[in-house]
């Protein structure tokens, strides 16, 4: 693989002030983690572990996080201010993704509206639909392994309201499978044939066309090589980056603070983990993860966020922790939103009365458990701690 110590490249497209570890993906589980099957299981095989698999719980310890260099001075240049958030500049080219009364108008069309058929592929697993609504508007139509699964894209997709980046996903809502109901009186036949159980909560998400892959910047991007780690970077490294990259690490930022809350490890996580079988994956699309026609990343199919990805801690946290500790430049709107969850430790009510309040058929898949929402609240808090580190970093450099 190419090491960053001979290929300088690798070093200037990075918005990190952490160091990750990419190569300890093939130490010896511990603490009770699952050691991946030898690698034999898919991703969309994982999603169906049946509920009795239990995962660790929050640690409190953090790790030394590295800087080389103290952060840039203040000034109209920077894309970086006070040490550790992307510059007010900077956030305003990011493209505006889905804007909320674009999204809420969608949202109200598509329950109003019947579906007129339903088509197979586009739209992932072969048990999932392309729909195509009475209104004229397409929706992928997703029905879950199991119920969690449709629980955990309507939970992520609300918990992004919450934080702020709701506008990176597509609108999703809730519908009720229901042959003889009005919504889905013209597709009867077809419902027969997709095996869908009466009664079923799916998920309507509006589909979008014109969507390119993406595949990671760098250092996530770059090859490993055995035993590597990635080096720490000032965010005076980030100046001389051209704006259309800028841009799109601010997005990066997001995501990834967003995966580890929801401990979503159906996404970049999950090309980490295939670099046991694959070395240049990492140089490959990332999972669920897409380009928008205005060049905005757009955050797809997070049903394995919250309730699945909570039982699967052990497993899955050894990647979305050393990712979470990559990133020490943030949005200040994301910070500040993680500050006042963790200051009045409401991120389990803000996130309930978001829920019930936009989703009609929310009591159908209920909301998290208390042991779950405990744990939404321990990562909340650990993020906001995470945050506090890199502030501090930048402070006394």
């Amino acid at each position: 693989g190419v090491c960053p110590g001979v290929c300088p490249r690798v070093h200037r497209t990075v918005l990190v002030l952490a160091a990750i570890p990419l190569c300890n993906h093939l130490r010896a589980p511990a603490r009770g983690e699952s050691g991946g099957g030898g690698g034999q299981k898919t991703f969309r095989t994982l999603l169906a572990v049946p509920a009795a698999a239990t995962g660790r719980e929050e640690r409190d310890g953090e790790e030394r996080l590295a800087v080389t260099d103290s952060p840039p001075p203040a000034d109209t240049a920077s894309p970086v201010e006070r040490g550790i958030f992307w510059s007010r500049e900077l956030e305003e080219q990011v493209p505006p993704g889905f804007a909320a009364e674009e999204a809420a108008a969608w949202l109200s069309a598509a329950r109003a509206a019947r579906v007129a058929s339903l088509e197979r592929g586009g739209c992932g697993r072969s048990s999932n639909r392309l729909a195509r609504l009475s209104d004229g508007s397409r929706a992928c139509v997703r029905y879950g392994i199991n119920p969690e699964q449709i629980q955990g894209e309507a939970l992520s997709y609300h918990l992004a309201g919450v934080l702020g980046m709701q506008e990176r996903l597509p609108p999703m809502a809730l519908a009720l499978v229901e042959a003889r109901g009005r919504q889905w009186e013209p597709v009867r036949e077809e419902l027969r044939g997709s095996h869908w159980a009466e009664g079923a909560v799916v998920s309507l998400t509006r589909w979008v066309d014109n969507l390119t892959a993406v595949v990671a910047p760098e250092p996530w991007g770059a090859e490993p090589g055995a035993g590597r780690r990635l080096q720490p970077l000032s965010a005076g490294e980030l100046v001389g980056l051209p704006p259309s990259q800028l841009v799109e690490l601010v997005q990066w930022s997001d995501l990834i603070l967003f995966d580890y809350l929801t401990a979503n490890f159906d996404r970049l996580v999950s090309n980490l983990f295939s670099l046991q079988w694959d070395p240049r994956v990492m140089r490959r699309a990332t999972s669920n993860l897409l380009r928008g026609p205005d060049g905005g990343l757009v955050f797809m199919d997070n049903e394995a966020g919250l309730v699945h990805g909570y039982r699967l801690l052990a497993m899955w946290d050894p990647y979305n922790e050393p990712l979470l500790r990559s990133v020490c430049v943030f949005r200040e709107g994301t910070a500040r939103r993680v500050a006042e969850l963790h200051r009045r430790r409401s991120a389990a009510a803000e996130l309930r009365r978001r829920y019930r309040a936009r989703e009609p058929l929310w009591a159908r898949l209920g909301f998290l458990s208390e042991r779950q929402a405990e744990l939404l609240q321990a990562r909340v808090d650990f993020v906001h701690r995470h945050i506090a580190h890199c502030r501090a970093q930048a402070a006394v450099l």
